[in-house]
């Protein structure tokens, strides 16, 4: 009735601890695993292939929230398919991390008193090896921690030799196609990094600026422009209006004097200006705006950079030398002394860019640097999801990829950096620029030198997904795992990662995607639904959680907080909640054990077993179709809250507690049903397994005496289903849970016995009298017994006798009291609702707030009315 393929031995006798200590088993167990070589992808496998890569975490990170979830789901994935019979491989690896591993380095050759530029370019490299070696891929370890089940044997580096020689051989073959080119454009510069940065590598943040409106011109050639960046006005070329703003028309083409300088600038027509905002004039400053270099372009105007790679002024004349916002300062008490100031407005908070590394506001710069020309890279890279080749979960999030794609810039892939791979571009004595393949001999002799500039750290991890398999080469590992399977990843980077690899991917393997499905997901927030930061008291490092609440806990509650592209927020109190699911599991399996449950021969037919049952089984199978559904979809936390309320609800709080009473009564039903609760908990526990690895290994290999659930089969839907004894094990719930709801209300403890009268003929509880009176602990009506509560439930009835058990007048006197209070809530709720002047002032949410208290009242009013008519009568 079940799929039990998995041929196990008989269960050992060994009885389990009774308390699950995480800490003493998951080191332990993880270090097993890999010793026995489970995560190990076999290339010559007739298996079919079934690929992750990892997303590579940065060589100078540790292990945060946002890596444990998406890790978390990326095993849960591999382990699944793994257990179905998939050649699975999730092949770790890690970034270079330029910019940031650079810092680390010259961080620490400061502290010696020295710069890189002591050591020289080549010592400052091996400086840099050196420092990874000893302190980078700490996250490698954090990994194992959490259960992590990559191949090792695998794991590479984007600057390892295979990778250098792929991140080398693609540039060539851009270069060579003319789809790389060397152009000077408006980057985002940081002038404490000094070197070019991506739009990833910038943090926006609101800052509370000025904003200067400033009077350029005389008399009636006057034009007022606004500017938070004023020193850059020395930089100023042309002043741009709209061209049909009638307001300007006579200065259109008319030059005009720049305040504080000896120069005359145009005043040029773009209909990039917006007449309606602000002045409807904009200050032109090429070198240092990207749109004023492109109104600079359209109109040929002159770019003049106007302050050095720090951010110090360059400029002629008394500012020279002042950093930027010295500059800013100084400039604009000048202006206002010339009266050339005609508002300030300060503070006035506004969007600024900050470097992602070292927190200093970026500077936009025209700078030569390197770039990609995208354009067909690009449209190919769309054309894969619109035609189906990739698709992307959860689906609306393709409208964000198509405005990325179907808009893309040129890509700026160089960076003034000595940590990374060096363009490999050679310039001769007589202006000769040569690309350089991996093969090929580099020029030598008087005058030639290579390429400064280092590669954008995204360009090499663009080629992820195939470099890590071999490519340039048609490897065994790039013939059988490529494509990939699937891509997770936060869709925060789905523009600067996951297009890149889609662009070369695309190129490389001669239009083969990199992966067939994007799946991604939301960003971990805090309980409250606030962004995580190390700068807040919010921040949580998941090993410390682990080292609590065990990693099956935090995996768990990640796992059951993944709804495709939500943001996931997480709070301790969850984490604890999945701890105490762990122990569920535990205990209940321990129970099972203790009480004989086996896994030892086949499943009895269906004519032998009981409609209890029966009843699991038709669950069990429900719940493996169901399962197996959601994992298809990417529904992480559908198919984990899933697993949860079957294996809590249905199996332990349920099945288990039905069970009691026909292993007490022993004979065939007691095995009969041992052999099912071993069933049920086999396949449950082999469920549970991607998400919760730790725990349901030991408890699968105690009960069923097999090698590793690691290497077990993935449970199958058998078809096996029956409606009759799910409505009526759900008939059985519907009156224990009733006649629980009424003892609760009468304050009886949940052991005290009460005399009862069941009359359950003519259902098909009657089988089930054993059991309803042991769950809720109803003892045999005797002599004297008096019916003085009657619950009539789903076509049975159960008479209590609560004489003697409760104060009934007391009793009727509190819910009396209880229901005059909600009744006075409902009149008060009620008036101001029907009050129209009321309704027409207040604001929404406080009529909201009233219309809960209404809700609210009813449902107690409605509760507590039950409750008295359910009193014994006087």
């Amino acid at each position: 009735m079940t799929d039990n393929t998995q041929q196990q031995t008989p269960a050992p006798t060994t009885e389990l601890p009774t308390q699950y200590a995480p800490a003493e088993v998951e080191g332990p167990l993880y270090e097993t695993w890999v010793e026995r070589g489970y995560f190990e992808a076999d290339a010559k496998s007739e298996k079919p292939p079934y690929t992750i890569v990892i997303p590579p975490p940065n060589v100078t990170g540790s292990l945060h929230l946002g890596h444990a979830f998406q890790h978390t789901l990326m095993d849960a994935l591999t382990r699944r398919k793994r257990m179905q019979g998939y050649e699975s491989l999730w092949l770790p690896g890690m970034d270079h991390a330029g910019i940031a591993t650079q810092n680390k380095v010259e961080q620490q050759l400061a502290e010696e008193g020295k710069s890189r530029h002591d050591l020289g370019r080549e010592e400052f490299t091996e400086r840099v090896w050196q420092w990874k070696e000893e302190y980078g891929g700490r996250i490698l370890g954090q990994m194992r921690r959490l259960g992590d089940g990559v191949d090792w044997s695998r794991e590479r580096f984007t600057m390892d030799e295979g990778l250098s020689r792929a991140v080398q051989t693609i540039f060539k073959k851009l270069y060579d196609d003319e789809l790389i080119y060397r152009a000077e454009r408006i980057i985002n510069w940081c002038p404490r990094c000094l070197t070019a940065i991506s739009d990833i590598e910038v943090d926006y943040q609101d800052d509370d600026g000025e904003l200067v409106s400033l009077k350029y011109g005389e008399g009636d050639e006057t034009v007022v422009v606004a500017t938070t960046r004023v020193e850059t006005m020395l930089g100023d070329t042309a002043v741009a209006v709209h061209p049909d703003d009638e307001r300007y028309a006579h200065l259109i083409g008319k030059r005009i004097k720049l305040p504080l300088t000896n120069r005359s600038i145009p005043v040029v027509a773009d209909t990039h200006v917006d007449p309606e905002f602000g002045t409807g004039a904009v200050k032109v400053t090429p070198a240092h705006d990207p749109n004023d270099f492109a109104i600079g372009q359209r109109h040929d105007l002159e770019s003049l950079t106007i302050m050095d790679e720090r951010g110090v002024i360059t400029a002629h004349g008394p500012y020279q030398g002042l950093d930027r916002f010295e500059a800013r300062s100084a400039i604009v008490a000048a202006l206002r002394e010339q009266g050339r100031v005609v508002s300030e407005k300060r503070p006035y908070v506004h969007s600024v860019g900050h470097c992602s590394r070292c927190k200093t506001t970026v500077e936009p710069r025209l700078s030569l640097q390197w770039w990609v020309k995208v354009e067909t890279l690009a449209k190919a890279a769309g054309d894969a999801v619109r035609d189906g080749r990739v698709a992307i979960h959860p689906k609306e999030m393709e409208r964000r990829y198509f405005d990325w794609v179907d808009n893309l810039n040129d890509w700026c892939i160089s960076r003034q950096l000595w940590w990374g791979h060096r363009i490999p571009v050679w310039y001769g004595p007589d202006g000769e620029v040569v690309c350089v393949g991996p093969d090929d001999q580099a020029p030598s002799g008087e005058g030639w030198y290579q390429e400064e500039d280092v590669l954008d750290t995204w360009f090499s991890s663009g080629l992820w997904p195939f470099s890590t398999l071999g490519w340039p080469e048609r490897t065994p590992d790039l013939e059988k795992f490529y494509p990939t399977d699937v891509l997770l990843t936060g869709h925060d980077i789905i523009f600067f990662w996951v297009a890149r690899m889609m662009m070369f991917g695309l190129y490389a393997m001669d239009g083969e995607v990199p992966f067939h499905t994007i799946a991604l997901t939301g960003l971990v927030r805090d309980e409250f639904g606030k962004k995580m930061s190390k700068s807040n008291p919010n921040a949580v490092d998941p090993l410390d959680w682990m080292d609590a609440y065990g990693s099956d806990a935090v995996r768990f509650t990640l796992a059951r907080g993944a709804n495709p592209g939500a943001d996931v927020p997480i709070g301790e109190d969850w984490v604890q909640a999945s701890r105490n699911f762990a122990n569920k599991i535990w205990n209940a399996t321990r129970f099972a054990l203790m009480n004989g449950a086996t896994v030892e021969g086949e499943l009895p037919p269906a004519e032998k077993l009981s409609s209890t049952d029966r009843w699991i089984l038709s669950r069990l199978n429900e719940t493996v179709a169901e399962v197996d559904a959601l994992y298809e979809d990417y529904q992480f936390a559908k198919l984990s809250d899933a697993l949860y309320h079957f294996a809590w609800d249905e199996v332990f709080d349920w099945y288990v507690e039905l069970s009691k009473t026909t292993f007490q009564a022993g004979g065939e039903a007691a095995a009969v049903s041992r052999r099912v609760l071993g069933e049920v908990l086999d396949v449950t526990l082999r469920l549970l397994h991607p998400i919760v690895p730790f725990v349901t290994e030991t408890l699968w290999t105690t009960l069923t005496g097999g090698e590793s659930v690691v290497i077990a089969n993935w449970p199958a839907d058998s078809g096996f289903r029956d409606a009759a004894a799910e409505r009526e094990i759900e008939v059985l719930q519907e009156v224990i849970t009733e006649v629980r709801r009424f003892r609760a209300d009468q304050g009886l403890q949940p052991g005290q016995r009460v005399p009862a009268r069941l009359t359950l003929d003519g259902t098909a509880l009657a089988p089930h009298e054993p059991a309803i009176r042991q769950l809720l602990r109803l003892q045999p009506e005797g002599e004297g017994f008096a019916a003085t509560a009657t619950l009539p439930v789903s076509g049975a009835e159960v008479a209590l006798d609560l004489s003697g058990v409760i104060d009934v007048e007391a009793e009727r006197k509190r819910l009396a009291k209880d229901l005059a209070a909600a009744e006075k809530e409902k009149a008060q709720a009620t008036g101001k609702l029907g009050n129209e002047a009321f309704l027409a002032k207040a604001p929404d949410h406080v009529v909201d707030k009233i219309r809960t208290r209404l809700a609210k009242a009813e449902e107690d009013i409605a509760r507590l009315t039950a409750q008295l008519e359910r009193l014994p009568k006087a």
